[in-house]
């Protein structure tokens, strides 16, 4: 993982083309495949070929915890609005929402087919997530997948 920034480590970040690489992080010892900030600029977390969610104190830029869940390469990633739930997912057949502070888990979402995608919603604790079902038990002629909703709250 590189950390890229300019003279102000929060401010030149977003003005292209002042950005230099400024420090490089030995995270994995496999390709890293995704990246998430948590949304109270705290944490960011990385995803690796290695199956393991690394959470980086941004402050820092030391690794605080490490998510071992997944027995395949980490896909996508996600933190919920207020940064203290992190949802990540792969080719296993479930997603893992962790606790941040923590790192227990909190629920495992069983699916049916690789997730590759996954996505709080900005203000609720409401996950969105895209599986790639396009074959097996839904119409396998179609070719597009299906977009889930996990935290509903129930009728009852």
């Amino acid at each position: 993982i590189e950390v890229i920034c300019g003279h102000s480590p929060l401010l030149d970040m977003i003005f292209y083309p002042d950005l230099k690489l400024i420090q490089s992080i030995n995270a994995h010892p496999s390709n890293c495949i995704c990246i998430k900030f948590d949304p109270t600029g705290k944490y960011f977390a990385t995803g690796s070929a290695d199956a393991l969610v690394s959470l980086w104190d941004v402050e820092e830029l030391v690794c605080v915890r490490c998510f071992s869940r997944l027995d395949w390469p980490v896909r996508t990633l996600s933190f919920s609005h207020d940064g203290k739930m992190l949802a990540s997912a792969s080719e296993d057949h479930f997603i893992d929402i962790a606790e941040v502070e923590t790192g227990e888990k909190l629920w495992e979402i069983q699916c049916e087919s690789p997730t590759f995608t996954v996505a709080w919603h900005p203000k609720r604790p409401l996950l969105a997530y895209a599986c790639d079902d396009k074959e097996g038990k839904y119409d396998s002629n179609r070719e597009a997948g299906t977009v889930k909703l996990f935290g509903l709250p129930s009728d009852s």
